[in-house]
């Protein structure tokens, strides 16, 4: 019986070939610019498309064999606050998601929601618009609207101190498709940033 590799496999496997796609090891040569514009392509340096599609075409066979041997995508990670530590599922960035990682992920949602709020409890909390360049401040009940539209949660921070920053990603449908709204509207998430009173989202 052949070798069913792990998420963690899959996710070295991965880093592997992107370097050596970024390192001009692989290439798609089939792969060249639009030709829609030719102004445009003239700017296009083909051997970056090549280099580029040669990866996603790598990442998509991944994808593949993940749904064929049904090899979860979620990476788990602590995250220590104020001395609270909280254990939180996300899909990783390079891998898809399975239909039993959404079981996952939507299990996991409430407790993650309530060590976010436990830590946020003296925060300015606020909604970030725009894709991140624009952010207007919430209140609770704004966020229960959002919480009542979602299906999982994922915790992150950024900072330290005084600019520390606990981010909220609340989602739906399928994380890898939420990301960039490029799933959107069957897949999506809002970002709530809690900052410090008087501090703003660092973006």
């Amino acid at each position: 019986m052949p070798q069913i590799y792990s998420t963690e496999e899959l996710i070295q496997i991965l880093s592997r070939e992107r370097h050596a796609c970024m390192n001009g090891q692989r290439l798609n040569l089939a792969a060249m610019p639009s030709g829609i514009n030719p102004l445009l392509d003239r700017f296009v340096n083909s051997d970056g498309i090549q280099r580029f599609t040669a990866y996603r075409d790598f990442r998509t066979a991944i994808h593949q064999y993940q749904l064929e041997h049904q090899v979860s995508g979620i990476v788990w990670s602590s995250m220590t606050i104020k001395g609270k530590t909280c254990t939180c599922p996300k899909i990783h960035e390079h891998l898809i998601s399975l239909p039993s990682d959404l079981a996952i992920l939507r299990a996991e949602k409430i407790k993650i929601v309530q060590f976010w709020q436990n830590l946020t409890t003296e925060l300015d909390l606020y909604l970030s618009m725009n894709s991140g360049k624009l952010y207007q401040l919430i209140d609770q009940e704004d966020i229960d609207r959002i919480l009542h539209r979602s299906e999982w949660a994922v915790l992150s921070q950024q900072g330290k101190d005084e600019t520390l920053e606990l981010i909220l990603q609340l989602g739906w449908g399928k994380p890898e498709e939420a990301v960039y709204r490029r799933g959107f509207p069957e897949s999506g998430s809002e970002y709530i940033h809690a900052v410090q009173p008087g501090y703003v989202p660092i973006g």
